[in-house]
């Protein structure tokens, strides 16, 4: 998978739009812009900027391993605390979450 599509999955995962990414990374639209327009390749400064924002390393971007799941900190946080909860509790966060449309 090529570096550009790479990043269109992840800010589509995300219902991102350019803009929103670059808001996210505090990079600048230019430079987004130009690498899906003219086909250049993002810096590494770039790519790390955007992999922050996504929540991944650099590691998680280059592995395509569709079986392996990557939880950022605040992902990892909300598994621990769901477990905790009651099933009752349970039932009415994946009601919310459902409601979110997410």
């Amino acid at each position: 998978m090529e570096i550009t599509d790479r990043i269109k999955q992840l800010r589509d995962e995300r219902n991102w739009t350019n803009y929103k990414m670059c808001d996210e990374a505090g990079v600048p639209y230019v430079t987004i812009t130009n690498m899906f327009s003219r086909g250049t390749q993002p810096t590494i400064a770039t790519l790390s900027a955007l992999c922050d924002a996504f929540g991944i390393s650099l590691a998680q971007f280059f592995n395509y391993d569709a079986d392996q799941i990557f939880l950022s900190d605040d992902e990892r946080m909300l598994i621990t605390n769901y477990r905790k909860l009651s099933k009752k509790d349970k039932s009415a966060v994946t009601t919310l979450l459902q409601n979110l449309n997410i």
